[in-house]
């Protein structure tokens, strides 16, 4: 891993270069939560871009290494399911044992929500590809506190970092979130590669300074 650490600008310049973040400010995409954004962000293509996810994932261990220096990890865990390969690559170059969580306990067998071992009083990092309000992250610290296991620090790739009052759930609830980049930084590289027209920049700034009414002024048309 390079000794220089890797750079906001850095990471945005990765992503946009293997289309990891779109943005389509006429046509907004359609969130999972049902709401509108005229930017998409898919940190699964990651993985099948070598070059490109190797420089990530040193990025990735070295905020890891930064928390890790200070409040030692016994094991890494991953989100159900774009955070499970992110984890296991950080698992794999740090040395350190690896699970992953389910979204909810899978309905048969040991009805297990906690894949791998991890035990009562282990300090452990809960690692995601991105974070937009930071809600799913909960989910997810609860199951492994339930086994009483310590998860304070959660480390992302991308997070959106333009819902503070949603974000502060997770700080509220003792877990601090770790990013490599913020959506503001991507915007900030392709508005100045010039890879976003005038217009265009126009409509993604107003979503950034206040995702929430432009969400409500472009709402989709009910479905019939």
């Amino acid at each position: 891993m390079r000794e220089q650490k890797t750079t906001k600008r850095e990471i945005a310049e990765l992503l946009l270069r293997i289309g990891a973040v779109q943005f389509r400010p006429h046509k907004p995409f359609r969130l999972a939560s049902g709401k509108p954004s005229p930017v998409y962000v898919d940190c699964r293509k990651i993985i099948s871009f070598p070059r490109v996810r190797n420089q990530i994932i040193d990025g990735l261990v070295e905020r890891v290494q930064e928390i890790h220096a200070t409040e030692a990890f016994d094991c890494i865990a991953g989100g159900e399911t774009a955070g499970i390969p992110f984890a296991s690559f950080v698992a794999h170059q740090m040395d350190l044992p690896m699970a992953y969580i389910r979204k909810q306990p899978k309905g048969y067998g040991r009805n297990a929500q906690i894949e791998g071992v991890i035990e009562s009083k282990q300090n452990i990092l809960l690692i995601e590809d991105l974070a937009t309000d930071g809600g799913s992250k909960l989910r997810f610290v609860d199951a492994i506190r339930k086994v009483g296991a310590k998860c304070q620090h959660t480390a992302v790739i991308l997070a959106y970092g333009i819902f503070p009052d949603r974000e502060r759930k997770l700080t509220e609830a003792g877990v601090e979130l770790h990013r490599l980049c913020g959506l503001g930084d991507v915007f900030a590289v392709a508005k100045s590669r010039g890879e976003l027209q005038d217009e265009a920049d126009t409509v993604i700034e107003a979503f950034i300074d206040n995702p929430e009414l432009w969400q409500e002024q472009n709402q989709f048309p009910p479905r019939i």
